[in-house]
């Protein structure tokens, strides 16, 4: 036997579980518990009870009866008739009054039967007895009723009770197979754990509060003065008070008396810092399970499925079982074809549990009927409007979070069946979908750990002495940022939502932003200080769709750093906006793969006066917009894998500086039309594959600077040391052997850098530069160095190392700028030194050293 407790666990869902069944799973489970109960007491009321109870009918009154009426009842042989004579050498066994038991016919039943002379006889001799002896023995009888129950009574009298268990069953585990199948469950039990802790979690009551604080603000005005209350509006109103067992909300909302009107803002308090952790959590883990969830439709298939499944069971059994009512009753007539054991053919029985077990079949019957009827509703339901989406409009309209998306699928399924047990959950559900919400906490718990204190902890010098802040992967831009008004550079790094709010009009010093692949929101106020106050801006992307669309509108810019890929298929045309609103930009700054200048730089060409391109090594082919940019002083194409120098540039008069630094140069033939170039003073030609210097260098007379290391020169030209206004020679890096006396000629020179060459010897009409401040002369075969030295009165930095000298001139105590920190040798070269000219060079001096490059 089953106990109660037993019983219902069948049909137990975990607690969890309850908002995931409507009024109609629960009303159904509870009729499945009362139709287990039927099943079980029909069922213990027949292995309780005797089942038959059979007498034996006797042949002269089966002779004289009228057959009675046996269509839908069991199988019975058809009654033969034997006389007296025959039933009497039937028998095999005597019996005595005291051993036969005393069954006997009833009256009634004798009566229905015209009496024969063998009965009047019978009565006369037994004048006290109301019928007739049958002489069977105990045995005997239980032997019949056993027969009799298997073959005179119809199946389902016998079934009944079990039929209606295994339904019962069936209706249970269909009821809940979609809480335990696998594929199911898993996303079930996350959705379930999820909506629980989105319900009880500290900040959804707050995000509600603080919408209740915005829409009480844009109300005040109407409801001051109104001539008739306004409706009263509660949160419970709508969504209904929750149960016990659903956790009680912070309930705020509006206040009126019928005096006059007020309003009660309730008090939105800070969440700590554990808290806001847990939001946190909440807000990524139903970013990934509604990707997880919305991708597929099972539960919704499923569902449908056992209610299908369900409603087809309840149409089957109540055709089947409406068919077998009327074949429960109590009396039937058995054959059992035992006569040679017995002595009878044909018994009378009555079946105890009919009238029981009919009474319970018609309970069960209506019961299934009220199942199925919900079973259609539940269709119903599931048809009539499109469960596979789920729209937030309503509590869009309700909250100030309108970017709540719409769901669909598993994931819109679920919130339908929520919303059929409470649509407060969904609703509170609804906070942890918005990115608005998403953001406000983001920036509660930011402010919360980035005070002004922490900040002002960060904040340095860099090397314009300019105090500088920088700020790294943060969920956004902390409010007290904005109070660092005596902040230079402000630098924002990965954060994708950085806002800048209107407090930056404080940071009257700010004039340079850095934005590392941080698309930054401006507010209308923002902007315009920004306009008026920024002079460079720093912009790095990974698509210059990342740009943000205010970096064009900055009038009063000048300097624009741009770096990211500018030559990606997705930006077929190079898609950066009209630069033409930047009038007053001077420098522009881009560092990417381009394969030619884009078109909208020349918007504002005529006002750049240095443009620098850093390649990635993608060759720059298209250079004709160059000439376009009349004003251009500095320019630098740099890694662009170039083979020659541009015919373009030879079209910039005002250029001054020319750096093409890492191309692939390999002649420079071309250097000639650099005459036209008059204000030309610098040429950058270092990290190239040169291989020799043209003598038409001479026509650049203006030339002052001249780079170029990192070459395959092998000699340098008399022509170089006709530059007579060189300051700066750098050739560093080549396979020169060589110093031409001719370098005696350049009386200008301060800076000659010849490391990593092949130099074994000096020249003396080096020492004749006596301008010379910088003299790199490292990583060659120098043995020795001229006394001559010592003329280089304004010599501040002298490398010698990696050379193959074994003493210093002592003459060097004579260089009167120089000190140990700008004297680059080894230490046991510093030690041949006499001791006096070591103390000279280890004076301290006010002088600033002065590095060549």
């Amino acid at each position: 036997m089953f106990t109660l407790a037993e019983v219902a666990s069948l049909s137990d869902i975990q607690p969890t579980y309850r908002i995931l069944k409507p009024w109609w799973d629960v009303f159904m489970d509870y009729l499945a518990v009362v139709m287990l109960m039927v099943a079980i007491f029909a069922g213990t009321m027949q292995l309780t009870k005797d089942q038959v109870v059979c007498l034996p009918v006797l042949q002269s009154t089966v002779n004289s009866r009228v057959q009675p009426d046996t269509a839908g009842k069991a199988d019975f042989t058809t009654v033969e008739t034997t006389t007296a004579q025959e039933e009497a050498s039937m028998r095999t066994v005597s019996f005595t009054p005291t051993v036969t038991p005393d069954i006997l016919l009833s009256r009634a039943t004798s009566s229905q039967y015209q009496p024969t002379e063998s009965d009047q006889e019978l009565k006369k001799e037994q004048k006290d007895s109301s019928g007739r002896k049958t002489n069977l023995d105990f045995q005997q009888y239980v032997f019949i009723n056993q027969m009799c129950y298997h073959l005179a009574l119809p199946w389902y009298s016998k079934y009944f009770p079990y039929l209606v268990l295994i339904h019962t069953i069936i209706l249970i585990v269909s009821s809940n197979f979609w809480f335990k199948y696998p594929k199911t469950c898993s996303k079930i039990e996350h959705f379930v754990s999820i909506l629980g802790k989105c319900f009880e979690s500290p900040w959804t009551t707050k995000a509600l509060s603080e919408t209740a604080c915005e829409d009480s603000e844009e109300n005040k005005q109407r409801l001051t003065g109104a001539q008739s209350l306004p409706k009263y509006v509660s949160t419970s109103s709508d969504e209904g008070s929750p149960s016990a067992s659903t956790p009680m909300i912070t309930k705020s909302g509006f206040k009126f008396s019928a005096d006059k009107p007020m309003i009660e803002i309730p008090s939105v308090t800070i969440l700590d810092k554990k808290d806001g952790e847990q939001a946190k959590a909440l807000f990524e883990k139903v970013r990934k399970f509604r990707a997880h969830v919305e991708d597929s439709d099972l539960i919704y298939k499923l569902y449908v499925g056992q209610t299908v499944i369900k409603t087809v069971k309840f149409i089957f059994i109540l055709c089947y079982t409406a068919n077998f009512v009327n074949t429960i009753s109590f009396e039937h007539i058995c054959n059992p074809k035992v006569e040679h054991l017995i002595g009878y053919t044909q018994f009378e029985c009555t079946h105890n549990m009919a009238y029981m077990l009919k009474k319970l079949l018609i309970s069960y019957i209506s019961l299934i009927c009220v199942y199925g009827f919900i079973c259609l509703y539940t269709l119903f339901w599931l048809f009539r409007i499109p469960l596979k989406e789920y729209s937030f409009e309503k509590v869009r309209e309700e909250s100030s979070f309108s970017d709540i998306p719409d769901v669909k699928n598993d994931f819109a399924f679920l919130l339908h069946m929520v919303d059929q047990y409470d649509q407060l959950y969904s609703k509170r559900f609804g906070v942890f979908l918005s990115e608005v919400s998403e953001n406000k906490l983001r920036g509660i718990s930011l402010n919360h750990e980035w005070t002004y204190e922490k900040l002002r902890q960060h904040v340095s010098r860099n090397a314009q002495d300019k105090q500088e802040l920088h700020l790294f992967m943060l969920s956004g831009v902390p409010d007290a940022v904005f109070d660092l008004t005596d902040l230079d550079v402000l630098k924002l790094e990965l954060i994708p939502e950085a806002k800048i709010t209107a407090k930056i009009s404080q940071m009257t010093n700010l004039q340079e932003l850095h934005l590392y692949h941080c698309p930054a929101k401006v507010e209308q106020t923002a902007f315009s200080f920004l306009r008026d106050h920024l002079r460079c801006l720093h912009v790095k992307f990974t698509d210059v769709a990342e740009i943000p669309a205010w970096v064009y509108l900055l009038k009063t810019l000048r300097e624009l750093y741009l770096i990211g890929n500018l030559n990606s298929e997705n930006n077929k045309m190079i898609g950066l906006e009209s630069l033409r609103e930047l009038r007053h930009l001077k420098i522009l700054h881009v560092k990417s793969n381009l394969t030619k200048i884009p078109p909208n730089i020349t918007d504002v060409a005529p006002h750049l006066t240095k443009l620098v391109i850093h390649n990635d090594g993608t060759k720059l082919v298209v250079l004709n917009s160059l000439k376009k940019m009349t004003n251009v002083a500095e320019l630098e194409l740099q890694n662009c894998e170039l083979e020659r120098i541009p015919h373009a540039i030879f079209s910039l008069s005002n250029l001054q500086e020319l750096d093409l630094k890492s191309n692939s140069i390999r002649t420079i033939e071309e250097i000639i039309s650099f005459q036209h170039l008059k204000r030309l003073t610098c040429l950058k030609l270092w990290h190239n594959k040169i291989v020799s210097i043209p003598s038409s260098i001479t026509h650049i007379k203006n030339l002052e600077s001249l780079y170029l290391s990192n070459n395959k020169l092998e000699t340098l030209p008399a022509a170089v040391f006709s530059l007579q206004k060189l300051r700066c020679l750098d050739v560093s890096y080549n396979s020169i052997a060589v110093i031409p006396v001719e370098i005696g000629l350049l009386q200008n020179l301060q800076h000659f850098h010849i490391t990593g060459n092949k130099v074994d010897v000096l020249p003396k009409q080096l020492f004749k530069c006596v301008k010379l401040r910088t003299l790199s002369l490292g990583q060659n075969c120098i043995t020795s160095i001229p006394d001559k030295v010592s003329q280089l009165l304004q010599l501040t930095y002298l490398e010698l190392k990696g050379n193959c000298l074994d003493r210093l001139p002592a003459t060097l105590g004579q260089c009167q700028l120089l000190r140990k920190s700008g004297l680059v040798v080894e230490d046991h070269l510093f030690d041949t030194l006499p001791s006096e000219v070591k103390e000279v060079l280890n004076q301290d001096t006010g002088i600033p050293f002065a590095n060549g490059i």
